[in-house]
């Protein structure tokens, strides 16, 4: 690994695999002001210039959905210690909410997301790439559990997301992308075997790059 002043670690898998559960748990228990967590979803694509009901019947679980292209230049420009602000998505309608999110100067950024692993230039501007394998039928009792709770969805919106795009997309773009991953965690974000040789690594990794 080069000497940089910053450091990316990808963490990508299914929908509802823990990715955030691993990424928050992980940065929580460290409690460094140097590493900060960036979720690929505030990069889905604005369409407020669409009705609802067309914004609802977008693929979100495909590449094209998200503007890959913004967080490549937005990551770009953190690992040379400048500022940016991070869009900020809002799933319940589908939209970007006004406000951003301003970060910089962060020695580790934790990246998630389910399609990170997909672009190569986006993988290729991470130092290490972590990938959740969680079973599906997990996936879905917690996206179920989570769209309905926290995003007003309905039961049958969101089986019907599942069947059409969310299970196709995954098979076809997610569960390939693994094989770029340098880690594979098993059982989802509360794995306490791979949050805790996470946390050592990002501790050496924070230690040399106050050496530099």
């Amino acid at each position: 690994m080069n000497k940089k002043n910053t450091i990316i670690i990808g963490i990508s898998g299914a929908s509802a695999s823990g990715k955030s559960l691993l990424a928050n748990t992980i940065v929580n228990e460290l409690g460094s002001d140097k590493v900060v967590i960036i979720s690929e979803d505030a990069y889905y694509k604005d369409h407020s210039d669409l009705p609802f009901e067309e914004r609802a019947k977008i693929n979100y679980d495909h590449p094209d959905a998200f503007d890959h292209e913004l967080l490549f230049q937005h990551l770009t420009l953190l690992q040379q210690r400048q500022g940016v602000n991070i869009p900020i998505y809002n799933h319940s309608l589908h939209i970007r909410e006004k406000e951003t999110r301003h970060i910089s100067g962060h020695s580790i950024i934790v990246l998630e997301g389910i399609l990170l692993f997909v672009e190569q230039d986006l993988r290729e501007l991470m130092d290490i790439r972590i990938f959740m394998e969680t079973p599906l039928d997990i996936c879905l009792i917690r996206r179920l559990k989570r769209d309905i709770k926290e995003r007003g969805r309905s039961l049958d919106s969101v089986l019907k997301q599942y069947e059409d795009t969310v299970r196709p997309m995954y098979l076809q773009f997610i569960d390939p992308s693994k094989r770029y991953a340098d880690l594979i965690v098993p059982r989802g974000g509360g794995n306490r075997i791979a949050i805790d040789m996470i946390k050592a690594k990002m501790r050496e990794l924070l230690k040399s790059l106050e050496e530099i």
